[in-house]
């Protein structure tokens, strides 16, 4: 190899390092914004493509469009219900039990408890079992699996350039507001729904980043699908402020279908111990057994929400709809389809709030009701109550309605919707339900969360020198002469830490053979407080870092790099004091 390219490399290789390392540190706000935007354009062309899977073979085959279940024959329904579930079983029964784990839920309990570290093997069985379920009709979203798409493209950079673990967490937020964005068209909501439901909280540090991620998403969906949207914007206002008290309403009303919707979820989870076959059975008994009659509740049900938004449908219809896509979606996603509750939600949600305008059309006719203004009123409410997100609920129907007169009726029915869920059903929001009844409950102290954010790299000390447990008085003062702070005493079993000031201090009144070089020192005998160190990996967070001290009876962890030699990839130390001081700052 010239030595000209050789040196080359050799530098882009000590930039890699240097830019994997300045991630450790909580204020990596470029770096984090750079992968952002890199992140977005993966998600943004695994979204576009996944999407297009769906809707291509849908719009060649289906009689009048991608949505067009009701033309169907019903024999022709139940015939493709059935054999996607036959499909899915051999897919599933090839992939492996443990890549079952799919959708929002598998994403939140790999980022809380696996550093958002994502396998692939269910990434790839998401992908693929969503599309089955969307092609053959069954009563899923397509959100949900996007969520873990993006989820999973983000894990996915952080393995390839090795990131550290603290940056990850907002990554996978990154990939999520992609993913949201370049599958629903709505980039504001995508950030929002990021950092509430996913990433739990609010920094500069994490908006940034993410912001970038869901343009770049937003991006590459509108200019694959320029002029294909899915949902019929109405221009929409609330009349008078006489209807304000029928908002109050609505989100009862909502409430009572959002405790629906997650108490059936919950129900079906329980049969996760049946096998496969019989789940997907079932699954497809009862999706086929609602689409023979009602047509409308197959596949992601835009064009029902559609006719909603229009005023098409009747009242009757509205709230037939609405609870068979809350039994039918519930139900299925429950018994573990790899398909999302979003889209269910928001489409039962609509059919609610489309039922609940005529109805007050009918009880004040002076009233004149706007179809869509209820609609979209009854969407986000749904969605705010169902995954406990009403910010991010919020912004949807905003987006989707271009209209800021909807912000102030909405956010009454939100605060309705999600309180008497929240304290009268006693749900946390359909995700955390889901993982607490699996027995997968998520950790959300606030050290927790503070501690996550940093990597060990940012506060370790390096100022070390390791030595053996012996050494003659010369040798002593040598090492103190580099000025360490800690002196690491390479001692099988395990490395024990102790102040270099205790052993400076001894030697000022050392015995006089020690000053002779007629006895070596012995720096287990010397008075000092020694910390027993347990090893942790470069990329760890802090909160790693704490979790290795307690649950490892050490006192101290030492920070090892990726080098074959331990001696040499022993980067810094970190002590309990240093994690309460970066804490308490």
């Amino acid at each position: 190899m010239p030595k000209a390219l050789s040196h080359w490399i050799k530098r882009a290789d000590s930039a890699i390092v240097h830019f994997r390392h300045s991630l450790s540190y909580i204020d990596a706000l470029p770096q984090l914004t750079l992968l952002g935007l890199v992140i977005g354009v993966f998600t943004g062309l695994i979204i576009v493509l996944f999407r297009l899977f769906i809707d291509w073979p849908l719009a060649q085959f289906m009689p009048a469009g991608a949505e067009s279940f009701e033309q169907l024959e019903p024999t022709i329904r139940v015939i493709m219900i059935f054999t996607g579930a036959f499909i899915l079983w051999v897919f599933l029964r090839f992939m492996g039990p443990e890549a079952s784990q799919v959708s929002v839920g598998h994403v939140l309990h790999r980022l809380h408890h696996f550093q958002g570290r994502l396998p692939k093997r269910n990434w790839f069985a998401q992908f693929i079992g969503g599309i089955i379920c969307l092609l053959s009709g069954f009563s899923v979203g397509r959100e949900g699996p996007a969520i873990h798409l993006g989820a999973g493209c983000a894990s996915q950079v952080g393995n390839w350039l090795k990131l550290p673990n603290n940056s990850r967490h907002t990554l996978v937020g990154c990939g999520v507001a992609a993913a949201i964005a370049a599958s629903f068209d709505t980039p504001m909501a995508g950030v929002i729904f990021a950092m509430e439901v996913i990433v739990m909280e609010y920094t500069i540090i994490g908006f940034v980043p993410v912001i970038m991620a869901s343009v770049m998403g937003a991006a590459l969906s509108q200019a694959v699908f320029t002029g294909t949207g899915e949902l019929v914007l109405v221009r929409n206002d609330m009349e008078s402020l006489i209807e304000l008290p029928f908002m109050v309403v609505c989100g009862l009303f909502i409430a009572l279908g959002s405790g629906l919707f997650i108490r059936l979820n919950i129900t079906a989870m329980r049969l996760r111990h049946w096998p496969l076959s019989q789940r997907l059975l079932l699954a497809a008994c009862v999706t086929s057994a609602v689409a023979w009659w009602l047509p409308e509740i197959m596949g992601l049900g835009y064009d029902t929400l559609n006719k909603a938004m229009t005023g098409e449908l009747l009242f009757g219809g509205l709230l037939l709809i609405c609870l068979a896509k809350i039994v039918v979606s519930a139900f299925t996603v429950g018994l573990g389809l790899p398909g999302g509750v979003i889209g269910p939600a928001l489409v039962s949600g609509a059919c609610l709030g489309g039922a609940l305008g005529l109805l007050v059309h009918a009880l004040f006719p002076q009233i004149s009701v706007e179809p869509a203004f209820y609609v979209l009123i009854g969407m986000a409410g749904m969605m705010a109550a169902v995954i406990n997100a009403p910010l991010a609920a919020l912004v949807a129907v905003l987006e989707l309605s271009y209209n800021p007169h909807i912000i102030f009726p909405a956010m009454l029915v939100i605060v309705v919707a999600c309180i008497t869920t929240r304290y009268f059903f006693k749900f946390s929001g359909i995700f955390i339900e889901q993982l607490k009844h699996s027995g997968r409950p998520l950790n959300l102290k606030p050290a927790q969360q503070a501690l996550r954010r940093a990597g060990v790299r940012s506060v370790m000390d390096t100022a070390l020198v390791v030595v053996h447990k012996q050494m003659d008085y010369e040798q002593a003062k040598k090492i103190l002469a580099t000025k360490p702070n800690w002196l690491v005493v390479d001692e099988a079993p395990k490395y024990t830490a102790l102040r270099a000031a205790n052993l400076a201090a001894w030697l000022e009144e050392a015995p006089v053979e020690v000053l002779a070089l007629e006895k070596e020192i012995d720096l287990f005998a010397i008075p000092a407080q020694r910390l027993i160190l347990s090893a942790i990996h470069e990329d760890a967070t802090l909160w790693e870092a704490e979790q290795a001290i307690t649950q490892g009876h050490s006192d101290a962890v030492y920070v090892a790099g990726t080098h074959a030699s331990v001696l040499h990839a022993m980067q810094g130390l970190l002590t309990a004091e240093h994690l309460d001081n970066y804490y308490h700052s």
